[in-house]
């Protein structure tokens, strides 16, 4: 592993995924509607970003040009964001009432996450995990 003499003096605080989608709008909608985010704001008009928010989570979505094939460019099984929560099980519970597509879980991992992962409508899969025992 490479060792640096360079001390981070700035901490970093969150990180917010951005996705790219045909439209936006739906993307916040569904966002909101679905798995239980805020809509924080459209950009432009008509939009080409706009931003979701659940506690201190944040998801960008930005506009794709051009022909889009919906989905993420990566394997099937892959993915492309992963959220801590409080109470993995209670949250299944949730976005299942809200029509969400579970592709996997609640489970137990090695790793000593409880997880599910939902397949949101353009294809990107999400993570959900928390530590056993905080439940």
């Amino acid at each position: 592993m490479f060792e640096s003499e360079f001390v981070p003096s700035v901490r970093f605080i969150a990180v917010a995924p951005r996705f790219v989608v045909p439209d936006v709008v739906k993307a916040a909608e569904y966002y909101r509607d679905v798995l239980g985010f805020e809509i924080v704001g459209f950009f432009q008009d008509p939009p080409v970003l706009a931003l979701v928010s659940r506690d201190d989570v944040e998801i960008h979505f930005g506009k794709g040009e051009g022909p889009f094939e919906t989905g993420s460019p990566r394997q099937q099984d892959e993915l492309d964001a992963y959220i801590w929560v409080g109470e993995v099980d209670v949250l299944a519970q949730e976005l299942k009432g809200r029509g969400a597509r579970i592709v996997e879980g609640p489970v137990d991992r090695e790793y000593g996450m409880r997880e599910i992962v939902i397949q949101d409508m353009h294809g990107f899969r999400i993570a959900f995990g928390s530590h056993p025992g905080t439940e």
